[in-house]
């Protein structure tokens, strides 16, 4: 394993945001469409918060019902903004910091995803899967 290998490496470049004024049932859209359990919300260019799979679940009933039973979630979706279910005090890493790096902030927080910024832009997010799949590929 290669020990000063950067993040940018493995993270995913082609991210998936949210405006911050799109809706939950955009949101839940793009999780499901995309396969994806995180997602960077925006504000222009700015990154102003992570909204998670799991976050949607807490106040829905996402997972509970078919995909073509929408009612249910679209009152509690209603209820709530983006803004108001999105993680706010984000930890950021940049392109070049390690995979080591990004490995130790992810196992002492309790996120599964960092945004990845380079002068102050969105270059990329990354995972625990994405770390998983690279220590796979080690072996």
């Amino acid at each position: 394993m290669k020990k000063r290998t950067p993040i940018s490496a493995i993270m995913t470049t082609d991210v998936i945001t949210l405006n911050h004024s799109d809706n939950l049932e955009i949101a839940e859209s793009l999780f499901k469409k995309n396969k994806i359990r995180h997602i960077p919300v925006v504000s222009g260019d700015e990154i102003i918060g992570m909204l998670s799979y799991t976050d949607l679940l807490r106040i829905s009933f996402a997972d509970a019902i078919d995909e073509e039973e929408q009612d249910v979630d679209t009152v509690v979706y209603n209820m709530f903004t983006i803004e108001q279910v999105m993680a706010k005090n984000l930890i950021s890493v940049n392109p070049n910091s390690t995979i080591k790096e990004v490995a130790e902030v992810l196992s002492k927080k309790e996120f599964h995803a960092l945004p990845v910024i380079d002068n102050n832009k969105l270059v990329g997010i990354v995972t625990t899967t994405d770390l998983i799949n690279y220590l796979i590929e080690q072996f």
